[in-house]
């Protein structure tokens, strides 16, 4: 963990290095100065002699000027280095979750990535400044003051020794019990991340539900589990600082006790005591400062797993060697393949039950390809495995006549455009997000993918046109907008594969037959496949797999299945017959086939 945390320090090493230079510098400073006290006393003041006391008086000012300066430099660069390496932590999460396959980021919650960016950035950040300063100023204080007191006196400097082997055994105790709670108050972090995140995104489906008091409750909940982790973690801290001041008053009084004894018996000077006294509150803040150390670290430690956790998660998927990057054409073949996700959080590399099983589909360039099939049937997971989103788990999924395995990443994705279930547009004006499809395309470009995917005709009707703002999420477009919106995007990448997951369901029947005629006629060498829950939809597509249970259940066009699979016939009937979509009850008189059959009905 440590090395992979230290490996982000990167272009901050000079100044990581600086700090403890000029802490170090500060301390050799402050060391000095009760020594050159105890030389004014007892050289200058109790001598009578005025000019050792201006000669002392001046080295002391010297001294503290340096020590001033050393420390403000070992500000400005801790203060540097710690926000330069938050950054680098921060900017080296972010791009190793770009690379992230979909399998990874099954196994983080999108409130558990946050809070690693944020909360446990910020811990791992202080904490590392409070080391570059504090780890040294207070052990290099401690050994340089220890060193000092025990050449003025080594017996009364025992004093000192018992106090370090108490506070060490109180600071075992602390960690030994705070780390483990902290372990478990940054993972409740996750969860009321993740509380505030669903309810602002789905802010509206609250309201609409009257569920405010529900979600009040649900955040009160875990709002209360971190504040009695904290309490308790926060209690067991306390234990610090009070026995902190008990062993500073301690030492201090045993320290008054002993050291008049040996002023009066002549074995110490009254200039000497006094500096062991300067020495002593030095010793003990050196002492209180490492007991924050190690509080700061307990705390970290936590985050700094975590972090870690994302920096060295390795993505499922890499290219090949030598990476293919010409696509040739959009044919798709499916050679017995069969898909299982990987287990997410809490069930260790286990899988689940398979979603696909021995799908053998062959698809030829150009063709439109309806993919239909009741919900939780695989028809997302089976395009997803085009594109690279997932990779089989048996069998062999090839584009182009080659196995996808064997193309580089950038170029499958690049022609293969995929218009997801769930629409997702952001903030920025409509050119902006189509540019999405293709950063370099022309106004006149982005204007003909919106005829194609019937965008256009909304789009005029707006007062800015093209340059309309859309708001986070697109909340201010309906759905079918957003829809149409995100195949034209889609289409702006002149794809070899266009993939429509679902992706007319919030657009009326008369606008998704012209969005499909228009695909006909402008994009006939796109290999075309449309998943929907209405037959209507796929239709007149030039064949129709039939998915049930994750089994290819039927492979043809509308006629030859309306002829040979019952299941097929069936949701035909039931949706005309009774106008509902894929997965409503078919209408009077329609008799169940069979079990599958039954699925769909």
């Amino acid at each position: 963990m440590i090395k992979t945390l230290l490996g982000q320090v990167k272009q901050y090493k000079k100044a990581s290095l600086l700090t403890p230079f000029f802490t170090a510098l500060e301390v050799l400073m402050e060391v000095l100065i009760p020594f050159v006290t105890a030389k004014i006393i007892d050289k200058g003041i109790e001598a009578g002699n005025m000019k050792n006391v201006y000669c002392y008086g001046i080295l002391m000012l010297v001294l503290a000027a340096a020590s001033l300066a050393s420390g403000v430099l070992a500000g400005i660069f801790a203060a540097r280095a710690s926000s330069g390496f938050a950054c680098n932590l921060r900017d080296g999460m972010y791009e190793n979750i770009q690379t992230f396959s979909f399998s990874n980021i099954d196994k983080y919650s999108t409130a558990g990535l946050v809070t690693r960016m944020t909360t446990d950035v910020t811990n791992v950040q202080n904490s590392y400044q409070m080391i570059l300063r504090i780890a040294v100023r207070a052990p290099l204080m401690l050994i340089c003051s220890m060193v000092m007191c025990f050449a003025i006196h080594a017996r009364l400097s025992l004093i000192f020794v018992a106090a370090i082997v108490v506070l060490s055994a109180v600071l075992l105790f602390i960690m030994s019990h705070a780390t483990r709670i902290f372990d478990v108050v940054f993972r409740k972090y996750d969860d009321l991340n993740a509380s505030v995140q669903e309810n602002v995104s789905a802010i509206r489906v609250v309201k609409s539900y009257v569920r405010e008091d529900y979600e009040n409750e649900k955040f009160t909940r875990a709002a209360q589990n971190l504040y009695r982790l904290f309490t308790k973690a926060e209690g067991i801290l306390a234990f610090n600082n009070p026995a902190m001041m008990l062993v500073v008053y301690g030492c201090i009084l045993l320290l008054s006790w002993f050291g008049a004894r040996f002023v009066v018996a002549g074995a110490l000077t009254t200039g000497q005591l006094t500096s062991m006294f300067s020495y002593v509150m030095s010793i003990l803040m050196s002492l209180m400062m490492l007991s924050m150390i190690f509080v700061m670290m307990t705390m970290s430690a936590a985050s700094g797993r975590r972090i870690a956790e994302v920096l060295t998660e390795v993505p499922d998927m890499e290219n090949a060697r030598n990476p293919v990057k010409e696509i040739p054409d959009g044919r798709i073949d499916f050679d017995h393949v069969s898909f299982a996700y990987k287990a997410g959080k809490g069930l260790e590399g286990e899988e689940r039950e398979e979603t696909l099983t021995d799908i053998d589909l062959h698809i030829r360039s150009g063709e439109t390809i309806g993919i239909i099939g009741g919900t939780g049937c695989g028809k997302s997971s089976l395009v997803n495995l085009v594109s690279r989103l997932y990779d089989a788990s048996e069998g062999t999924v090839r584009v182009g006549g080659r196995n996808v395995k064997d193309y580089d990443l950038e170029a499958l994705r690049n022609q293969v455009a995929v218009v997801l279930q769930k629409n997702v547009l952001f903030s920025g004006t409509i050119l902006e997000n189509l540019r999405w499809g293709n950063e370099n395309a022309t106004q006149e470009e982005c204007m003909e993918a919106c005829r194609q995917a019937c965008a256009d005709e909304f789009i005029n009707r707006f007062l800015d046109g093209y340059e309309t703002y859309l708001e986070q999420g697109g909340s201010n477009v309906s759905g079918g907008q957003k829809q149409r919106l995100c195949i034209a995007r889609a289409l702006l990448k002149k794809p070899k594969i266009l993939i429509l997951d679902d992706s007319t369901s919030a657009v009326d029947t008369a606008t998704d037959a012209r969005i499909r005629s228009a695909f006909a006629e402008r994009i006939p060498g796109t290999t075309k496949l449309i998943i929907a829950q209405r037959i209507s939809s796929v239709r007149d597509a030039d064949r129709i797999a039939l998915l049930d249970n994750g089994k290819l259940n039927g492979f043809g066009s509308h006629e030859e299945l309306l002829e040979s699979n019952a299941i097929y016939r069936e949701i035909y009937e039931g949706q005309t017959g009774g106008g509902g979509d894929f997965n409503q009850q078919p209408g009077a008189g329609i008799e169940e086939t069979g079990k599958a059959g039954a699925v769909y009905a």
